[in-house]
This record gives C-alpha cells, structure tokens and sequence, in this order.
C-alpha cells in the first residue's frame, strides 16, 4: 500500500481526493494548513505529497521549498492558479507535477500513478543495463535504496534530481539535451519548460560538487546540453 499525504484547506477536494486513493490502495493522510503539513511531511514517511499552492498560514511554495531541503518525497501541487508562471515556478522549486484546479479525478489519478510508476522504476534500478550500485571517485550511488553519498555523507536528493543523476551518471560520456531529459525524467507533458532541466541540474550540482564553476561529475557540453564526466567513469558493482 502507498501512503498520501494531502496538504488541502478544502475538506470537500480531501474527501474527494481520498475515496478515489483508497480506490487505487493507497492510505491516506491530511493536513489543513501549511505549518501542520509540512510538520506531518517531516515526521513520517510518504509515497506521494499531494500540496495545494493557497494555503492557510504557510503557502504551498514555502512548504515545498521547506520540504525539498530536508526530503524527496514526490510532490504534485494542487492550485487554482493557470498562470505559467505558477507551474514554472513549483516546478523549479521541486515538485515533480503540477495539476490545475478545476481537475477531474481521472486526470489527477493518472497523474498520480505515473508518479507511482516512475518511483517503481527507481527502485527497480531504472533499466536493466544499469548497475544496482555505482561508484565513482568520492560519489557513490545505491539506486535500489535510492542513496548518495559524497566522500561518506549521505546526500538528500529530490525524486528528479536522483532521476537525473542515475540517467547520466549511467551513461558516462553520452551528451543529453534539455528536451531530451525532460523526455526522459519528467515525461512528454512538459515540454517548453527547458530551464527547469537547468534549475534541476544546479541544485543537484550545489549538493553533489565542491565547486560548482569547476565540476568534477556533471558538466556542461556547450551548445548541446549535460553529460556526467567520463574520466569519472570506473564504475564498479559494489
């Protein structure tokens, strides 16, 4: 069973939400505002956050940013808002879907389950070419346990930033392009929003690098897009 969590000020869309989670075998949990979501999203462990942007107390973009910094636990946000603006942005800050209120339940399901799948992915080691566990020269990866460590310490990652990380450090070498990883990792629907693959990058880069202007695993290929260093490339079965 996965267990949800809906940050919702609405009782009505959490009731609604909920009967059609239960339906798909999830358990579910709830928060009205911003303070106690984010204190319930801190303290347990979650399959999927469901965020509303307009919340009581604490908005939904501080809550997401407060999560992103301690967890990676999914997030699809919940908004009245149709402005691209409002999806760039939850985009950029960390959450890995974006759905606009009024929304059909069938919508927000498949959203939901793609999420599920991706996740079920992951832990099943992305594809079946790339090594459970990689290590490189101070980083290393467990993709089943969906860990990182850099020179000993563990590293939190976001679900597309760890995405990101397996996909290139799994093809050592090979140049990626924005609209080629945003295929990849966040799927067709988000198409035109190339920047967030430049957003995701640097907030990967600023947890897994010591220095940001000089690389050492993820660089850039000027006029293409991404690679992860191929000198970094011994990798072995742990």
């Amino acid at each position: 069973m996965r267990n949800v969590l809906i940050i919702e000020d609405d009782a009505e869309i959490i009731n609604l939400i909920s009967i059609h989670l239960k339906d798909i075998d999830s358990g579910v949990s709830s928060a009205g505002d911003g303070p106690k979501g984010l204190q319930m999203a801190l303290e347990n462990d979650y399959d999927l956050i469901l965020l509303d942007l307009m919340l009581p107390e604490m908005d939904g973009i501080e809550v997401c940013q407060k999560i992103r910094a301690k967890k990676s636990t999914p997030i699809i946000m919940l908004t009245a808002k149709a402005e691209e603006i409002d999806k760039v942005l939850g985009l950029e800050i960390g959450a890995d879907d974006y759905i606009t209120k009024p929304f059909s339940v069938r919508e927000l399901l498949s959203r939901i389950k793609a999420i599920f799948r991706r996740t079920k992915m992951i832990e099943e080691s992305f594809s079946e070419s790339v090594n459970p566990k990689l290590e490189f020269d101070g980083l290393s990866l467990d993709i089943e346990m969906r860990k990182v460590l850099v020179n000993g310490a563990k590293i939190e990652l976001s679900p597309k930033e760890f995405e990101l990380l397996v996909l290139l450090a799994s093809n050592p070498g090979r140049s990626y392009d924005r609209p080629e990883l945003l295929r990849l990792v966040w799927g067709y629907e988000f198409d035109g929003y190339e920047h967030t693959v430049n957003s995701h990058i640097n907030r990967l880069r600023a947890k897994i690098e010591n220095d940001m202007a000089n690389p050492k695993y993820i660089l850039t290929t000027w006029g293409v897009g991404y690679k992860f260093n191929e000198e970094m490339a011994k990798t072995e079965t742990l």
